[in-house]
Parts: structure tokens; C-alpha cells; sequence
């Protein structure tokens, strides 16, 4: 069969495909056989492409596409540039297009950032061969989805075929031949080179940061930053300063008034931020839905796939001055409901729940809903299935916020109990992101971007991709940490185990060396923060120092990165939160000393001197 046929056959007859049943359809094996056939008779010899094509995966796919793929570039169409033909989803043609993978985008930069990346990339392609200004610089797949989309925008140059006129072979093989010396003219490296200058991003495995230090480090606008790297930042940024006098959740979330004779509910900015979120959630291609999950019963659920997941942004909600008052009291609702956040994947779809924060029973107490609605931003009239679904259900803590609180540890502040230390990632700010007074013109680190955890439970599966690929190492490690802590205040238990795990899914290290690193910051974010009293208090039940038994099996357990000094790159770990920037500004990996050991000599010495010693400055 021709060419022409071929495009035309499957192009023709996309659309009543997808209403039959996917297994063994012939429109699928056009695609998947013959047109893989006629593309390979028309590839130069000297050359070994690996031709793939795609009509979806179980399912059908929106917009089905035939990829030639250069193994010394790529192996696969989630990365690298290829030459590909792409259906448009409603039938009515098809582009062969200069692409590009956009999956490892929208995982290293966020679905956001990888369109500016994708941007630059596109520029810098055409930019190097003329012969691309002849070529179309936009495609339209008329796609529904969020994977169909992001082909529209992962293209440096294509020509469109559209159904009723698609041309002879002739054409066909003339167009497909140029775009390969095109492809294989192209210098993939230098164009690279050239679009590293967006932030990494980096997956959290808690969604709940406590930022420690002196005043004036910048813990504040270190959320600040954070929230400006979604280009979108009056959207996805709320600053609330703590008072004093807050000692009670309806401080931060509102509260039932009765005061003007009906019963009423006073929301708060914070409350407002939340449903804001949640609507960012109903405006993508995700699915708020109502399901029966087992144990719980009927639960109010975000379901979707990654490639959706990949385009909600992280909403920052900065508690600035957050022990200003004790976090216990006004903080105790979202602490509870924060460990009900359940994810559940089955390959690349999810289902995402989580108990409510503001209950069901309070919302129908409101005589005017209408009213509480409006405020909560629910008054259009797209939001009216949500609306119902939260009266019915509750308004839930949604996957995209992010609580990030500033601490100062003086004498006007509170201290933090174990339960609050548990639920969060604390950082010692002035470690984790120092300020450097001889970079203060001329900055040579720069930090990553984070975002919100897409799990809440670790599983092999999961680890798989990692260097430590069935969680041995790492239950090892903890085992033995856990050990020196066992009879203590201090004991670690499987939320422990859980986080420690689902820190080295989000950091996916594949050495030795950076799985270290991972653990190194866990003893920093989850285990010395709990560590505090006297030498009564920190004296194990063999009479030992806990600091002092620490250092010895960490010093075993974390070699060779234990042993680092300053100048010894040899033995320093991978900073995981922040990234070395030349002047040309490229990102760079940073090396840095190991973490917890300057820790533990500080906690030590500071015992030492005052008989008392805790993590935080």
C-alpha cells in the first residue's frame, strides 16, 4: 500500500476508530505495522533510525503518531528530537513534524516551565538551518488532552497534510527525506547547551516545610521565589502573618458566627487560598469525581494521568512568623487531616483523596450557602457540580498547596511538639540554603524549584528506578539509626520509614553516593529535629550519649560522604536542593559537606557548654 494510502486510511478513519473496540482494530495495525513498513523502505540505507508508532497503550490515544528516532540521540519519544508524523485527533489530517520528547520536560522543569524550555529549544533549532523557515513553526492537533496538547508545542518546524488533499508519494518521500538531513545536520548537543537556564524541580515528599534560622536569611522570600518560578505568582502565592493570640484552628480556617441572628461562616484569606487551589484543580484536565473507596466509603476524588498532573501548578501558603503562637492549637486540624491524604497509582493514572478540613456538617450548619460559596470562589456558574460535591463531602486539603512556615527560635516564640516535627520537613535554613555575603552581587548557586508529593506510601515499585532498587539499604540505614534511638523520646516509627523511602523515590538517585545524600538530608529534615533535653534526657538506656552513638553509626553508614571536607570533591555529596550556576547561567551540580555531621558536632558542643541542646539555631 502506498505511502499516501496509508496517511490517508488512518487519518480517515481516526475518528470512528476510537469508538471500537482497541484490541486487534485495523486502523491501529495500519499504523503500528504497515506504516512502519512503508516508512522504513524509504530510509536512506546507510542509516540504523528505530521507527515506533503509537495508536495508545489499552486504550486509544488522542492523536497517534509514527516517530523515527536516532539511537545515538534517543532511544525513546519521551526525550530527545525526532522526525514524527502526528494524526490530528478529529481526523482531518496529519503533520510530519520535527519534534521533540516532552515527558523528561515536564519532569524536570514542571509543566509550566517546560513550554519556556520547549521555547528556547524550538528557537535555537530553527535558528541553526535555514531550510526549517520553509517549514510550518506551529501545529494544531485539535486535541482534548493534555498529551495531545503537549505535542502542539514540542515542534520546531512541520508541514500538514490535510485529509481531503494529501499528495502523492513523490511529495511525501521528498518532504520526509529533507526533514531527516535536517535531523541529521543538526548539532543536538550545542542546542542544548543553550536552554539549561530554568530551574530544576525537585519533588517533596512531605507537602508541609518548617524554615528555621536567625531573622533575616530570607525564609520568607525563599517562598517568595518559590512561588514566582510558576510565572503565575499573584495566583499561586498567600502570605499570612501568625498572631500571638491564635490558639485555635478557627484562627486560621474561619468559624461559625451567630451573631447577626443566622448562622453564618467567617472565612479567612487562608481558607479562600485553599478553595483557589481547589479550583486550579477543576480548571485542568484532571476529573473531581465522587468514588467508593475501600475503608472509607464514599470520598471526594481527583482522578487523571501524569501528563495531566504534570501542568498543576504548587500553591505556596507562607505562615510567616509561624510560632509566634503555639502551632499545636491553631494548627491541629491540618495536622490531623494531613496524614489522611491517600495516593493510589495503577501505571501512569491516579486517584488522589483526602479527609476535609472544613466538614460537610459545618458547611449545611450556613444558612447562606450562596454566600459562603461567593466567597470561597465557587459563585460561577462552572463550579456548581464542585459546589455540590463539597456541601456533600467537605472541602478537603487539595494535592497542589504547599504550607511552608518561618520559625525563629527566641524567647518570644514556641517550641515545636514531636507531633508537629513528625508532620513536617524542617529545615535549618542557614544550612540548607546559606547566605553567602561574598555572593551577595554575583550569585553562584541558585535553588531548585519544589513542588508537591505524588505519593503518599512507599512501594518497590516505586523504587525500582532507583539505585536502591527494593529499599533494603535504606531500611538497613534507618534500622540502624533506629537503633541507637530505641528507649528514647527520639524512637522512629514506620511514618519514618515511610518518608525516608519516599524522599529516595522523589530523588531517584542512582549511585551510591547521591542515596547517601538523600539519607544525609532526611537525618536533617525529620530525625536531629526531634532531638532536644539535657544529658539526662539524652543518655540511652546502655548509658551512652545519643549525640555521641549517633556519630559513630552514622560515621559507618554514611561513608565516604562522612569523611568530606571542604575541599575534598571526592568524597562531597550532591546538594539536592540547590544547583551551581556559571556565568553563562548553566545549572551545575553542587557539592557540598556532609550535613549531619557538622550538625552533630554543633548539638554536641552546644551541650557541652549550656547542658542543654536541641536542633534548631
Amino acid at each position: 500500500m502506498s505511502l499516501r494510502r496509508l496517511l490517508s486510511k488512518i487519518s480517515g478513519g481516526w475518528v470512528k476508530a476510537k469508538d471500537e473496540k482497541f484490541t486487534g482494530h485495523p486502523i491501529a495495525n495500519l499504523l503500528r505495522k504497515d506504516l512502519i513498513s512503508a516508512i522504513e523502505k524509504e530510509l536512506p540505507e546507510s542509516t540504523s533510525y528505530l521507527v515506533k508508532a503509537s495508536a495508545g497503550a489499552g486504550n486509544w490515544a488522542d492523536v497517534p503518531w509514527l516517530s523515527i528516532l536516532n539511537p545515538a540521540i534517543t532511544m525513546s519519544t519521551q526525550s530527545g528530537i525526532y522526525p514524527v508524523y502526528l494524526f490530528r485527533a478529529d481526523g482531518s489530517g496529519v503533520y510530519l513534524s520535527l519534534g521533540f520528547g516532552t515527558t523528561d520536560l515536564k519532569k524536570e522543569y514542571g509543566a509550566f516551565l517546560a513550554k519556556q524550555k520547549a521555547e528556547e529549544l524550538r528557537e535555537n533549532i530553527r535558528a541553526s538551518d535555514e531550510r526549517l523557515s520553509f517549514w510550518d513553526e506551529k501545529v494544531d492537533l485539535r486535541s482534548n488532552t493534555a498529551l495531545g496538547k503537549s505535542y502542539e508545542w514540542a515542534s520546531a518546524g512541520a508541514k500538514f497534510y490535510p485529509f481531503e488533499d494529501i499528495p502523492d508519494d513523490d511529495v511525501l518521500v521528498s518532504d520526509l527525506l529533507e526533514l531527516l538531513e535536517i535531523y541529521a545536520d543538526i548539532n543536538i548537543k550545542n542546542n542544548e547547551k543553550n536552554t539549561h537556564n530554568l530551574r530544576k524541580i525537585l519533588t517533596l515528599s512531605k507537602p508541609f516545610l518548617l524554615l528555621a534560622g536567625i531573622s533575616g536569611t530570607g525564609k520568607t522570600r525563599f517562598v517568595r521565589e518559590q512561588a514566582k518560578t510558576s510565572g503565575r505568582f499573584d495566583e499561586t502565592y498567600c502570605l499570612t502573618s501568625v498572631r500571638p493570640d491564635w490558639h485555635e484552628p478557627s484562627d486560621l480556617l474561619g468559624y461559625i458566627s451567630r451573631l447577626s441572628g443566622d448562622t453564618e461562616y467567617v472565612t479567612t484569606d487562608v481558607l479562600q487560598f485553599i478553595a483557589k487551589a481547589w479550583r486550579a484543580i477543576k480548571d485542568s484536565d484532571l476529573t473531581i469525581d465522587v468514588k467508593d473507596i475501600e475503608g472509607y466509603g464514599e470520598r471526594l476524588v481527583i482522578t487523571g494521568n501524569r501528563d495531566a498532573l504534570d501542568n498543576i501548578l504548587p500553591y505556596w501558603l507562607c505562615l510567616d512568623e509561624m510560632n509566634l503562637a503555639p502551632v499545636e492549637q491553631y494548627f491541629a486540624d491540618y495536622l490531623s487531616v494531613l496524614e489522611t491524604r491517600e495516593w493510589h497509582w495503577d501505571g501512569d493514572s491516579f486517584i488522589y483523596s483526602s479527609d476535609a478540613l472544613l466538614k460537610p456538617a459545618t458547611i449545611n450548619e450556613v444558612a447562606d450557602k450562596d454566600k459562603l460559596r461567593s466567597e470561597l470562589g465557587f459563585a460561577s456558574g462552572e463550579y456548581d457540580e464542585l459546589w455540590k460535591q463539597i456541601c456533600q463531602y467537605g472541602l478537603a486539603i487539595p494535592f497542589n498547596l504547599m504550607v511552608a512556615g518561618t520559625v525563629n527560635m527566641d524567647e518570644t516564640t514556641h517550641s515545636f511538639s514531636r507531633k508537629v516535627i513528625d508532620r513536617a520537613l524542617s529545615f535549618d535554613f542557614g544550612v540548607f540554603f546559606p547566605n553567602d555575603f561574598d555572593e551577595f552581587f554575583a550569585p553562584t548557586s541558585c535553588n531548585k524549584r519544589l513542588s508537591y508529593p505524588i505519593w503518599s506510601h512507599a512501594n518497590k515499585a516505586d523504587l525500582a528506578n532507583t539505585c536502591d532498587k527494593d529499599g533494603t539499604q535504606t531500611v538497613a540505614f534507618l534500622s540502624a539509626v533506629n537503633s541507637v534511638l530505641k528507649s528514647t523520646p527520639f524512637e522512629l516509627a514506620f511514618r519514618a520509614l515511610n518518608e525516608l523511602l519516599l524522599a529516595v523515590v522523589c530523588s531517584n538517585p542512582q549511585d551510591d553516593r547521591t542515596l547517601k545524600a538523600v539519607w544525609d538530608d532526611f537525618m536533617m529534615c525529620k530525625v536531629l529535629p526531634r532531638i532536644e533535653g539535657d544529658i539526662d534526657k539524652l543518655t540511652t538506656a546502655s548509658g551512652k550519649d545519643v549525640l555521641i552513638e549517633l556519630n559513630e553509626v552514622l560515621a559507618v553508614k554514611l561513608a565516604p560522604i562522612w569523611q568530606a571536607d571542604d575541599n575534598d570533591n571526592a568524597y562531597q555529596r550532591l546538594d539536592l536542593f540547590r544547583e551551581k550556576v556559571d556565568a553563562e547561567g548553566k545549572e551545575k551540580e553542587l557539592y557540598i559537606r556532609c550535613r549531619s555531621k557538622d550538625k552533630l558536632v554543633w548539638m554536641q558542643q552546644r551541650l557541652a557548654s549550656a547542658t542543654f541542646t536541641s536542633f534548631w539555631p
